[in-house]
């Protein structure tokens, strides 16, 4: 292939505490390194962030400014195509139809190929951020358009379980062209320690990650609610949470009267979340049982990191989790949506301190083996080089 030039363009900011950029930074960086010339597009990043300095790689932040996030989106995809002009591809490479679309429908100008990454679909996912959309069939339906455009002109579609693949493959996706490549961890910063969980001091609770309601934040302060009643405990919530969300997550603590035990923190570095799982008893995944975990499917990076740390991990059990553990040998997991069920586990771990030391080890190995970036971004290389590649 003649043209190895690769444009990675994500409607995402970067560089940022969450998950998308973590993988964006792991991805961009093998690419560079392999390739060259490639050219990262992103919303800007978080200023209080340092932007990282990859080999071969060349960022250029562009603005997004509107009042919602369809607005915002026209809004990047017009600064994208002004950036791109007349420039011609080898990889169009796009993490949504956000920057994609516009790429997939002049996809002959632009590129020689295109790469859709899948780690969640618009359709699927603006609800649980924007509920009011889902009563809105003309959008609903403009983005299922969208997202069958950018599938069906797809030289390679990665995505990150086999959940999402099978997903994938009803909306008729070709099964020739779908890559599974699941998230993982940087070893280096997610270093491991043996718990130290004890019954003589208060449990510390740790939830990390976005504050949605499909995350199942609510039930876990149910379950420290049910807790308390017989042990003492305190749960850290980290990570970013937008308004109407932190408006809801303070009225079921006050409905619960939990707020003393309760402590909310703003999203943290990768070390500086290395560093608070390290010094916390036990990670909740809650994840709720719905269209998002079930059907669409998703690689959860909190459990992930969790277990590369050693803290040991309760979550919620559905096959998205299964794929990364097994029960009661890496993580606890536990009926959805039920605090009951996630208290029983903080209870089963209280009880058996041998049982968390077993699982920390367990999950380590489990990343070790199979989570890593290292071994993600081998198969992403592989999938390039499967293209043309060089």
């Amino acid at each position: 292939m003649a043209d190895q030039s690769i444009v990675y363009a994500s409607f995402d900011r970067f560089p940022s505490p969450k998950g998308a950029s973590t993988h964006i930074g792991a991805f961009v960086q093998a690419l560079g390194k392999k390739f060259g010339q490639v050219d990262l597009l992103t919303l800007q990043g978080d200023e209080n962030i340092e932007a990282p300095d990859f080999h071969g790689v060349r960022h250029h932040p562009l603005p997004a400014i509107g009042p919602n996030i369809i607005t915002r989106a026209l809004a990047f995809r017009s600064e994208l195509l002004r950036w791109w002009r007349r420039r011609h591809a080898g990889v169009a490479h796009v993490r949504s139809i956000y920057e994609g679309y516009p790429i997939a429908k002049r996809k002959k100008e632009m590129c020689d190929f295109f790469v859709f990454e899948i780690n969640g679909l618009p359709s699927i996912e603006l609800k649980y951020h924007y509920p009011d959309v889902d009563d809105d069939k003309i959008l609903m339906d403009k983005l299922r358009s969208q997202e069958d455009l950018c599938m069906k002109v797809a030289d390679l579609i990665i995505t990150v379980s086999d959940v999402n693949a099978e997903y994938l493959k009803s909306r008729g996706v070709n099964p020739e062209v779908i890559k599974v490549i699941p998230n993982g961890v940087n070893l280096d910063i997610f270093q491991w320690k043996e718990p130290m969980m004890s019954q003589l001091k208060p449990l510390r609770i740790l939830y990390s990650g976005t504050m949605t309601r499909w995350q199942g934040v609510h039930y876990a302060l149910e379950a420290l609610a049910l807790y308390i009643r017989d042990y003492e405990a305190e749960m850290i919530l980290a990570g970013p949470c937008r308004a109407h969300e932190r408006r809801a997550m303070n009225r079921t603590i006050d409905k619960f009267k939990i707020a003393k035990n309760v402590r909310i923190i703003e999203p943290l570095s990768q070390k500086g979340l290395v560093d608070l799982m390290h010094n916390c008893d036990v990670a909740l995944a809650p994840l709720l049982p719905n269209d998002r975990n079930l059907e669409q499917g998703c690689c959860p990076l909190k459990i992930i990191e969790a277990m590369a740390t050693g803290i040991p991990v309760i979550s919620s059990d559905m096959p998205v989790v299964r794929a990364l553990v097994e029960n009661g040998k890496e993580a606890l997991l536990v009926k959805p949506a039920s605090a009951k069920a996630i208290k029983d586990g903080l209870l089963a771990l209280r009880g058996n301190l041998g049982l968390a030391k077993q699982l920390s080890k367990a999950a380590r190995t489990r990343v070790e083996n199979d989570f890593t970036w290292k071994k993600s971004t081998e198969n992403l290389i592989e999938s390039y080089q499967n293209l043309g590649l060089k």
